[in-house]
């Protein structure tokens, strides 16, 4: 029988379901035509043979089954036989619906454009996004440009500079917001301040919050005289990404170039610097102060930092400290300087020690060129320094730390204590919108049959067309990293691609009488609210669940863990002033902490330290939380 002759039968074949809109408290039901050969209705068979009790499937884990059509996915369930994986399966699964394909390409945002040049009058841009500026205030004399909000909260984000602020005098640019909280940051700056004279530039809060970084910098204040150049929060609680520098400072004179707090609680950043403040003269300073603090396995390079300066200062201030492991490396730094200095202090002070390798540091130097490390850690090597001009002071075979620990911003209203629930307090709600593609889950038939695992990773990216270096493939590398990694002491983990995975993942650890619950909206977030009625799920008792949070991935992944010694619970939220309702919400308190790390946001947040305190949060947009059925 041919799939057209399938898929023809199978479209004119319908029927009713009655579903309830959620599982808890909601009677009201809707009724649909549903395909019995979709996936929807399939979950919907799987949840009533695999769930003991009499409860619908909610409406909210039924709405992220794949909207496949039956003639769509048995086109799909044929081509994914053939192997190698062929074009057409490529393009047919790229037009499954709520399938986010490629984060490198542009259809996902049809406001991008480019602007071929904007180069006079002053600029302030309070929302901007996705734009290719080519040519933008270049030969300015005097003014400001400003981006307040530039590409804030994106999916993916393409923007791109060319030739910005180029042979300008006294000119300013200034970016308040750059693409902050974005899944997929794919940015760049060609030619960034070449050759101007005298102004500054600002970048306050740089892709702060984005899940998969990728910036860089090309030939950025090359030649530049006198140049005042400032990145406050650059790059800072990312995660699995990369940015790059090249060129940076070269022959400039003059001018400034501070980084604060850069890669600030970043994890597996790889950044790299290449023929940075190369043939720099006169009094540029550059620093960097705070770098990869609180870093999970952070891995820098800087080729050829400083070579050939004259004059120049270069400093780090609190280098890589309570960074966890990590790869690092300096090649020819401050190599043939003149009359300069090159300081590092608290220098990698690491939790558990990284691999850093100095090589060639401030060789072949002349004049009076200075060169000191003060308070660095166990396990550096340095290779080739000079050994004129060179001071080492305060080695520390390190330990570990002791004392208060650092006051830490976060959130308000992130975490908070079991009191706090209940009627009538009022709290501070955090941001709890979910800020990834909207996407939904493939059907079990073709999720089981795709590859997912690092031995495959050549599959992988045959399936989604990846490029080396590409934004996709760092989305596959980031996605295996966290599925992949060892659980956690007493956890059971898993990544689910589809609906009926993660049923059959929380039955297992919980058993056949299972509910699945979420928050209902994002009501509130950013607000101060006051609880309403609080429902204490299992009758209050100390239970164990197993929570899912999204991954980024093309199609909808969940990793879902099991939760030991919880408490549940739903709670209505109310507006303050009215008192009306307008979320119910979903939060979870852990009851053991002993095994989080004591600079957990938590503690910070809280006070005490791990196992002395119950810790509770609300479960985010789109996450759930399995527990045993009341």
């Amino acid at each position: 029988m041919s799939i057209h002759f399938i898929c023809l039968f199978l479209s004119l074949s319908y029927f009713h379901v009655s579903l309830a809109t959620n599982g808890i408290h909601q009677t009201e039901h809707y009724s649909k035509q549903i395909n019995p050969f979709s996936p929807k209705a399939s979950l919907i068979r799987y949840w009533n043979t695999h769930v003991s009790n009499k409860h619908p499937i909610p409406h909210f884990l039924l709405s992220k089954a794949s909207p496949l059509t039956p003639q769509h996915y048995a086109i799909l369930n044929n081509l994914i036989t053939h192997k190698p994986f062929s074009p057409q399966f490529h393009n047919s699964l790229c037009s499954t619906p709520n399938f986010y394909c490629s984060f490198d390409d542009t259809l996902h945002n049809p406001t991008t454009t480019t602007t071929t040049t904007m180069t006079k009058g002053d600029a302030n841009f309070a929302l901007y996004s996705n734009k290719r500026f080519a040519n933008y205030g270049s030969s300015r004399v005097g003014g400001v440009d400003s981006f307040k909000n530039y590409s804030d909260g994106l999916n993916t984000n393409n923007d791109s500079f060319k030739k910005y602020s180029t042979t300008s005098t006294r000119h300013g640019g200034e970016f308040k917001n750059y693409a902050e909280n974005g899944n997929v940051a794919n940015t760049n700056f060609t030619s960034y301040g070449s050759g101007a004279n005298s102004g500054s530039g600002d970048f306050d809060n740089y892709d702060k919050l984005v899940n998969v970084p990728n910036l860089g910098f090309t030939t950025y204040d090359s030649a530049a005289n006198n140049h005042k150049l400032s990145f406050s929060s650059y790059g800072n609680e990312t995660n699995s990404g990369t940015q790059s520098f090249a060129s940076y400072g070269k022959r400039v004179r003059g001018g400034t170039s501070d980084f604060n707090n850069y890669a600030d609680s970043s994890n597996i950043l790889q950044s790299q610097f290449t023929s940075y403040g190369e043939l720099g003269a006169g009094t540029n300073n550059d620093s960097f102060k705070s770098y990869s603090f609180n870093g999970n396995n952070p891995r820098a390079s800087f080729k050829t930092y400083g070579a050939g300066s004259v004059a120049g200062t270069d400093s780090f201030v609190s280098y890589r400290n309570r960074a966890n492991v990590g790869d690092d490396s300096f090649q020819s730094y401050a190599a043939k300087s003149n009359s300069g200095a090159a300081t590092f202090a608290n220098y990698g002070q690491s939790f558990n020690v990284g691999n850093d390798t100095f090589t060639e540091y401030g060789k072949g130097s002349s004049g009076r060129t200075s060169f000191g490390f003060k308070s660095y850690g166990l396990g550096r090597a340095f290779k080739e320094y000079t050994k004129q001009g060179a001071s080492f002071s305060e080695y520390h075979n390190f330990s570990g730390f002791s004392g208060k620990a650092v006051n830490k911003w976060v959130e308000p209203g992130k975490y908070f204590r079991e009191s706090m629930l209940k009627e009538g307090n009022v709290v501070t709600m955090p941001d709890i919108r979910d800020k990834m593609p909207a996407r939904s889950f493939l059907p079990l038939a073709i999720s089981s049959k795709l590859p997912f695992s690092s031995s495959r990773m050549r599959e992988m990216k045959e399936v989604f067309h990846a490029r080396e270096g590409s934004a996709i493939e760092r989305v596959i590398v980031n996605a295996l990293g966290e599925c992949e990694r060892e659980p956690s002491r007493g956890e059971t983990k898993r990544c689910v691609g589809s609906a009926e995975g993660m049923i059959e993942f929380a039955v297992s650890v919980l058993g056949a009488n299972v509910m699945v619950r979420a928050t209902e909206n994002v009501n509130g977030w950013g607000t101060s609210v006051m609880i309403g009625r609080v429902y204490a799920m299992d009758g209050g008792k100390v239970t164990k669940s197993v929570s899912c949070h999204q991954s980024l991935y093309p199609y909808l992944l969940y990793y879902c863990h099991s939760v030991p010694e919880v408490r549940v619970y739903e709670a209505d939220i109310l507006d303050v002033e009215t008192k009306v309702k307008i979320n119910h919400g979903v939060a979870i308190c852990h009851l053991d902490t002993s095994s989080w790390g004591k600079e957990h946001g938590a503690f910070l947040a809280l006070g005490s330290g791990p196992g002395k305190i119950e810790v509770c949060h609300w479960i985010f947009q789109n996450d759930m939380t399995w527990t045993t059925a009341n």
